[in-house]
């Protein structure tokens, strides 16, 4: 169970056999989207992909493999980003930036105005250098009984 809380504040209300997960406490990040049109990385190619409401967006290294990836599931004005990585062999040349420029161009043309996401703290960084901003924290609750 995940909501938008200091782990902290949360920990009270949970009954016996729940407990935080304190290791996957997040961000609850949002941004107003704009359409920016990035340019592909050079060496890379980019497959754009919409299956029902979710645009997926794949790069490709000049061999065809899968070198950073990332979603987002359009809910009426929302696109709310989820999966988004780079490959360890492909960090640090922008593709990440890439992939949330891209995926905010493609939501923002059908019909979103807003981006939701959830962010670990090494992600945050990224999308805090894209204008997102953090609302709150995001406590993660477990079961075990």
């Amino acid at each position: 169970m995940k909501m938008p809380a200091e782990p902290g504040e949360v920990e009270p209300w949970l009954s016996s056999g729940w407990m935080v997960a304190w290791e996957e406490t997040g961000h609850l990040m949002a941004i107003d989207l704009t359409a920016t049109t990035p340019c592909t990385p050079e060496g890379y190619g980019v497959d754009v992909e919409y299956l029902h409401e979710v645009i997926h967006v794949r790069v490709l290294d000049e061999a065809g493999k899968p070198a950073a990836q990332g979603q987002a599931a359009i809910i009426g004005e929302a696109a709310v980003v989820d999966r988004v990585v780079t490959a360890e062999a492909h960090r640090r040349r922008g593709l990440g930036n890439f992939v949330m420029r891209t995926l905010a161009d493609h939501a923002s043309a059908r019909g979103a105005d807003m981006g939701v996401l959830g962010a670990t703290d090494a992600g945050r960084a990224l999308y805090e250098t894209l204008g997102w901003k953090k609302h709150s924290t995001i406590a993660e609750c477990i079961y075990r009984p």
